[in-house]
């Protein structure tokens, strides 16, 4: 598929064919080109945890629900689902990585960061699972785990403590009844959200 095409095709997909599971080849690229996401200096500092089976998958939504049990349609189409894949940031992975000789940096201070580059750049990798999914003929959404539901679901896999979710990936081939988002709101033109040279009223765009 053109890369153009790719973009314009990429939609969030919320309810999946449940009988479709995701090759396992494809489950590999999806991996795969997630770690071709950039990284601040090369650090890496990301971690991805594959639910596959509809036990581990029913684990998850179990620990995440939380209050999007009330959420009923949502919920109900994203649990059709046959593979997740939650992208995890390393906060430490970046400031260890940058106070190695060759930054420049003597401690692991996080006030040196304007943003936090670990949770950017595994969001990165996120959309490069998207992207890959479109390409692949599948149909993908990326989804946050509420606060509230963060120490269930650590507890439920066992994920370090150091590793935080950014959002969750699911993945499948899209139901003929998928769930409108808000994409219904429509795409901010151009000339509102870009300003050439200097920053400008939206009217004065050239």
């Amino acid at each position: 598929m053109e890369f153009r095409d790719v973009v314009r095709r990429r939609r969030m997909v919320r309810r999946y064919d449940p009988d479709r599971a995701v090759p396992e080849e494809v489950v590999q690229r999806l991996l795969k080109h997630a770690t071709r996401a950039p990284s601040a200096g090369y650090s890496q500092g990301w971690a991805f945890l594959v639910l596959r089976t509809p036990q581990e998958r029913e684990l998850f939504w179990t620990a995440t629900a939380g209050r999007r049990r009330v959420l009923a349609k949502w919920l109900e189409g994203m649990r059709t689902a046959p593979l997740i894949i939650v992208a995890l940031s390393n906060k430490s992975a970046y400031l260890d990585r940058y106070a190695e000789a060759d930054k420049g940096w003597t401690d692991r201070s996080e006030a040196r960061w304007p943003v936090p580059y670990w949770d950017i750049d595994t969001g990165m990798a996120a959309l490069m699972m998207l992207l890959t999914a479109v390409d692949e003929g599948l149909g993908a959404c990326f989804f946050g785990i509420m606060p509230e539901q963060l120490a269930d679901f650590k507890a439920a896999f066992g994920v370090p403590a150091e590793y935080t979710p950014v959002g969750a990936v699911s993945v499948g081939y899209p139901a003929e009844d998928n769930i409108r988002g808000s994409s219904h709101r429509g795409r901010r033109p151009l000339d509102e959200v870009v300003h050439f040279g200097h920053w400008r009223a939206p009217d004065r765009l050239s």
